[in-house]
C-alpha cells in the first residue's frame, strides 16, 4: 500500500499541486483556483500551470509585478477585484494577453497605467472604481482596449489637469470633446519651443559678445599703431 501511494504521488504532476491559501476545484474539466479573501499581499508563485480560472478578490494585493501570470498559459479569467492594487508593470500580463478572456481590476487603487499593459489583451477589462488620473494613456486604453460595457460608467475621474473634470465619468468628459492627448502635445510643444527659443537667446548673446570684443580689440590695436612714430 505504502509503495503504490508512492507511485501515485509520483505520477502527479506538479502544475496540479494548489497553493496552501487557495482552493482548487474542476468546473467542467477546467481548474479553478480561489484565492478570494485570503488575506494575501502578493500573488502566489504556486499557482497550478493549468488553472484556467484565477480569482485573487478581496485581498490585499498591492502590485502585479513583470510576468505574474507567465506560466498561466491556460488561463481565461483572472479576477483582482477588490484589492489594493496601485501600480501595475509593462508586462504584468505578459504570456497570458492572447487567452485571457475577462481581466477584473475595478476597486482598487490604480490611478494611472501603463497602456502596454493592457492594449496588448483581448481580454474584456473591468477598471470600475478606481481613484484614476484622468490622462492620454487612460484615454487610448478607453478607445482602443475592450472594455466591460457595463462598468464603463464608473470610470471617474478622481484627479485630471483641470478642476471641473474632476468626479465625473471620463466617458462624458470625452464625448464633451476632451482630448486629453493633444493637451499632452500641446504641452510638449510649448516646452520644446521654450526649449529652441533659449538656445536661440543664447547664440545671439554669445555673437554679440564675440562682436563686441573683436570691436575692442580693433579698437585697441587702431590705437596702438597710432601711438608709434610715424615714418619720414
Amino acid at each position: 500500500l505504502t509503495q503504490a501511494c508512492f507511485c501515485l504521488l509520483l505520477c502527479v504532476p506538479w502544475g496540479s499541486s494548489c497553493p496552501p491559501s487557495c482552493q482548487c476545484t474542476e468546473r467542467a474539466g477546467a481548474k479553478a483556483v480561489l484565492c478570494s479573501s485570503r488575506h494575501l499581499e502578493e500573488i502566489p508563485r504556486d499557482i497550478p500551470k493549468d488553472a484556467v480560472f484565477l480569482k485573487l478578490d478581496a485581498n490585499s494585493i498591492t502590485r502585479i509585478p513583470s510576468n505574474a501570470f507567465r506560466h498561466l498559459s491556460h488561463l481565461e479569467e483572472l479576477d483582482l477585484s477588490r484589492n489594493a492594487i496601485e501600480k501595475i508593470d509593462r508586462a504584468a500580463f505578459k504570456g497570458v494577453a492572447a487567452g485571457l478572456r475577462t481581466l477584473d481590476l475595478s476597486s482598487n487603487r490604480i490611478r494611472s497605467i501603463p497602456k502596454e499593459a493592457l492594449l496588448a489583451l483581448n481580454a474584456k477589462l473591468r477598471l470600475a472604481n478606481n481613484p484614476w488620473h484622468c490622462e492620454c494613456a487612460l484615454q487610448e486604453v478607453l478607445w482602443e482596449a475592450r472594455l466591460d460595457p457595463d462598468s464603463v460608467q464608473d470610470i471617474t475621474c478622481h484627479t485630471a489637469p483641470r478642476e471641473e473634470y474632476v468626479g465625473k465619468p471620463l466617458l462624458q468628459v470625452l464625448d464633451a470633446g476632451v482630448n486629453f492627448c493633444s493637451v499632452r502635445q500641446r504641452t510638449t510643444d510649448v516646452a520644446m519651443f521654450i526649449t529652441m527659443f533659449g538656445w536661440f537667446a543664447m547664440v545671439i548673446v554669445y555673437v554679440i559678445c564675440y562682436v563686441r570684443h573683436n570691436r575692442e580689440d580693433t579698437c585697441k590695436h587702431v590705437d596702438y599703431l597710432k601711438s608709434l612714430p610715424s615714418s619720414q
